[in-house]
Order: structure tokens, then sequence, then C-alpha cells
């Protein structure tokens, strides 16, 4: 036997032997791409923020997951563009399929984490491709990036509950539905979504505002703190005001007086903190163009002095790349839900093509 046959039939051994194996593609493999705050630990990736993903190309017909979840989270399992289940992971770590039975070509698999951080975190471990399985070049990095910092609405808080309960617990809440996961689907664009339900600039329902939670990396962890090099958007939202409005006017509630004592905040006191926080982003992203939004619940309904604090503090602010927008008023209780949601990723998008390039 030759040298060059002896080669060429090990190889083709290796090949088969390869090919006949399940491929792992661990958390660090450079062929997984992720998108939103993301920490990378040992032997996992740390999953807390709304809408962060996992995303890999394949060769194959089917794929697996091992993960393990702290909390209460669901995931949206995507393939090749369409949300074909949610998964939702076991407080052990635990391997879990996700597709099978797929023609033999080459697809996308991406998890995409429906659920805010409220609910918990996951840490994500593996890959594992069905037998003779291969993956691919990663998916590119998207040429356009977005951000939003809002709260329960750029959440998806309750989208999915049709009975009128305005549940927003796990089963109900997607953030994949949103109108800030929507827009960043009609540009292609990445994005990481920084907030979270009952969230506001001067109160929450809870005791974390988010000039307190914006610079997280891990969103669960008031000491983690983000490097905001990593990940530069073009485009910026701030949908905040909304709980601040509400909040306003339950006196009793324990946020309020922790925050305010018996004395509500002025206008100017307001309008001011409104402008602090946005003046923060915008030293964070000195070159992006930042939406200033509002709606569409309470806040926004005829006779509001919201939309007229927020329009005061951009204008003192005098930057020609900060832009307001009022979403309209949907008029109907609870959450929005898809279709409301839907109409105010339009009103964005068009806001959007209007008055900005990029």
């Amino acid at each position: 036997m030759s040298y060059k046959y002896f080669l060429v039939l090990l190889l083709t051994v290796a090949s088969i032997a390869c090919c006949a194996q399940n491929a792992v593609v661990t958390a660090h493999d450079t062929h997984i791409r992720y998108s939103g705050r993301v920490i990378m630990q040992d032997e996992a990736a740390e999953l807390s923020w709304p809408a962060t993903s996992v995303k890999i190309n394949f060769k194959g017909t089917g794929a697996r997951v091992t993960l393990k979840d702290v909390g209460f989270d669901f995931f949206d399992v995507i393939v090749d563009g369409k949300v074909i289940s949610v998964l939702q992971p076991d407080s052990t770590q635990k391997e879990y399929g996700l597709v099978s039975g797929l023609p033999d070509g080459n697809h996308t698999l991406e998890l995409f984490k429906r659920t805010e951080w409220a609910q918990g975190k996951t840490l994500f471990y593996q890959f594992s491709l069905d037998k003779g399985g291969m993956p691919l070049a990663p998916p590119p990095q998207p040429k356009r990036k977005m951000e939003f910092f809002g709260d329960s609405i750029t959440c998806g808080y309750a989208v999915e509950d049709s009975t009128g309960q305005d549940r927003g617990t796990p089963p109900y809440e997607n953030g994949y539905l949103a109108y800030s996961a929507i827009t960043a689907r009609h540009y292609d664009a990445e994005f990481n979504n920084t907030s979270r339900s009952g969230i506001g600039i001067m109160v929450s329902y809870d005791p974390l505002i988010m000039p307190e939670m914006y610079y997280r990396a891990d969103a669960t962890d008031a000491e983690s703190h983000w490097d905001f090099s990593k990940y530069t958007p073009d485009i910026v939202v701030i949908n905040l005001l909304q709980n601040d409005a509400s909040l306003n006017k339950k006196t009793d509630h324990a946020q309020y007086k922790y925050r305010f004592g018996t004395k509500a905040p002025t206008e100017d006191q307001i309008v001011k903190a409104y402008k602090e926080f946005v003046k923060t982003i915008r030293s964070k992203y000195p070159k992006a163009h930042i939406i200033c939004v509002l709606g569409n619940m309470e806040a926004v309904k005829e006779g509001s002095p919201w939309p007229g604090y927020l329009e005061k503090a951009v204008a003192q602010i005098d930057d020609k790349n900060i832009f307001t927008h009022i979403f309209a008023y949907k008029n109907t209780p609870g959450h929005p839900n898809k279709k409301e949601q839907q109409a105010m990723a339009d009103e964005l998008i068009a806001f959007i093509d209007q008055h900005i390039k990029w």
C-alpha cells in the first residue's frame, strides 16, 4: 500500500468517524453569535436581560441545547427565521431537544429570551448537533445596531395574554413580540433591550429606578458594570415615564413614600431627572441618534402633562440628534397586546424612516 493511498484512507476513516459523532458547540465557540448584554463564565454564557439571544448556523438535521435556569424564564426556539416552539429550562443543568427531522442542509438556529431579568437568568452551556451535523460560519454581525431603554411596554409584558386579565407572568410575556424587537427585525438590526417592568426615571414599582440599572452587565447585580465600548448603537430608543406618571398619583405606595415622602415632585424636578438620564446615555453613545418616546398607555392620553415634560427636557438639551415621538394612545385596558405592539413598531419605523438616515 502506497503512503499516499494510506493517507487518503486514514483521512476518509477519520471523516466518517467524525460525522458519526454528535458535534458539540460550547458557549465559547466562535461559531456562536450572541446578542444582548451577555456575560461569559468559564463554562457557560449568562443570559439575564430580555431579548438576549444565542444564534448558530449549522449543516445537519437537528440540534439540542444544554441549559440551566435560575428563575422562571422562557425562550423562543427560532429555526430558519420562524418561531417553532417555546422552551422553559429547568433549574438543573439539562439537555433539551430543539429541532429534529430537518432537511439535511444549512440552517440557522436561535434561542431568544422572551422574559425579562425579573424572572431570572439562564446559563447556556452548549449546542449539540444531531449525527452528521457540523457548525458553519457564524451569522454575520448586522450592520445596524439599536438599543432600547424601557419598562414593561418595551419588555412585551402581557403581550400574549388574550384574556384581558393583563397577566405579565412568563407564559404571557414575550419580548419577541414587543415593538422593540419588531422594529429591530424590520431593519435587520442587532439590538439590546435594557428594560424592566415597573421601572421609572424617578420612581418605580420596585426599589430600583432606571438611573440605578442602565449600567449593569448582569441585570441582577448592582456591582456588575457593563463595558459600553463593547456595543455602540446607531439608534437609541428611550421609552420611560409611564411608571413615573402612574405612581405620581399613588401617594400611599411604598416606593412613592421612599422616593418622595409626602410631597410629589414638581414639573421642574421631573424635567431635570429625565434630562439628566438622557444626557447620561448621550455620554455613553456620543454619536448615536437618540429617540425619546412615550406611550402608548395612560401617560399619553389626552390631557396628560407627561409628553410635555419629555419634550421640555429634550428641548433643554438642545441636541440635533435627539428626537421626540409620542405614541398614539391605545385607549384600551392593560398593557399593549400583539396588535398594539405592532402599531407602535409601525409608528416608530415610520418616524425613523422620516428623520434618520442610517
